[in-house]
């Protein structure tokens, strides 16, 4: 799809994607990132997954994502990759710049007189401030039921099933789980209100939200992008509303064909790195 010919947005906002495990869903990002022409792109955290990063699995849909970030930057998109847990060691790096490309631990916009302020939602993780070995674990495991999921879904398919999602059914069904994700909803809205923002912008916990969060000292918009490992979510802002974009309901990111290269050969984790780090070096800096 020419670029002219993709679908305008104001502003995306993209988590979660974990690249280098396999249960990213890398090749139908890759679609929908195709398929719009953002003003700002930003990336809010758990993009690139350095916890369980290896060379043993890195396909060349992964390092794809990585090239059409380049490939906006080189025409004036704004993107700001916001530092999460799993790529935290992003954070030294935070308030590095080049061209319209730079790295941060929060953001606020102003959108049409009202501020977002947009963070990836980690620091109110009581398990990453204090047992991060446990948090680690916790990844690869769901990692693993992932791998598991993709095989029992290909099963189901070949016997005319539709698809399941084992870990949404488990964080369903664990009162303690659905008692995490409202605590840390209602926290991140109760900051936002005491600090006067209109929108409060997260990711981290993988569960795409919208709504309203009123108190007796204000209201705010509470939003969270999802993930692009099962929902395969992020949030749009356009023409002053936010909404939940949804790849699953998207035919015509569906329709789009992406080129399927033999993945590049790496020795080295180093290897994999150094390539992305040339990808942004050629950059062409536009003023």
């Amino acid at each position: 799809m020419k670029r002219e010919n993709r679908r305008p947005v104001d502003v995306v906002v993209i988590s979660d994607v974990h690249l280098g495990t396999y249960g990213c869903q890398s090749e139908d990002l890759l679609r929908y990132l195709k398929s719009i022409n953002p003003k700002k792109l930003i990336l809010n955290g758990d993009i690139i997954d350095i916890w369980q990063f290896s060379k043993r699995y890195w396909p060349s849909s992964h390092m794809q994502i990585v090239k059409y970030i380049t490939s906006v930057l080189s025409k004036k998109t704004e993107v700001t990759y916001i530092t999460g847990n799993h790529d935290e060691m992003l954070r030294r790096f935070v308030g590095f710049e080049l061209g319209t490309f730079k790295i941060e631990n929060k953001v606020v916009l102003n959108l049409d007189g009202k501020k977002a302020w947009i963070f990836h939602g980690d620091v109110f993780d009581v398990t990453m401030q204090y047992s991060k070995w446990l948090a680690k674990l916790g990844a690869v495991g769901y990692d693993t039921l992932i791998v598991i999921n993709t095989f029992v879904n290909f099963l189901l398919r070949a016997v005319g099933r539709g698809k399941i999602s084992l870990s949404k059914r488990i964080k369903d069904s664990v009162k303690t789980a659905v008692k995490f994700i409202d605590d840390f909803e209602n926290t991140a809205a109760d900051i936002a209100i005491d600090n006067g923002y209109d929108y409060v912008v997260c990711g981290h916990i993988h569960q795409p939200q919208m709504r309203k969060v009123k108190t007796a000292k204000g209201e705010v918009t509470y939003l969270n992008s999802g993930d692009w490992i099962e929902n395969l979510t992020a949030l749009e802002y356009n023409h002053g509303h936010w909404k939940i974009y949804n790849y699953k309901e998207d035919v015509v990111a569906h329709a789009i064909e992406i080129n399927n290269k033999k993945s590049e050969t790496y020795q080295t984790n180093d290897d994999i790195f150094n390539d992305m780090v040339a990808e942004f070096l050629t950059i062409p800096i536009k003023k």
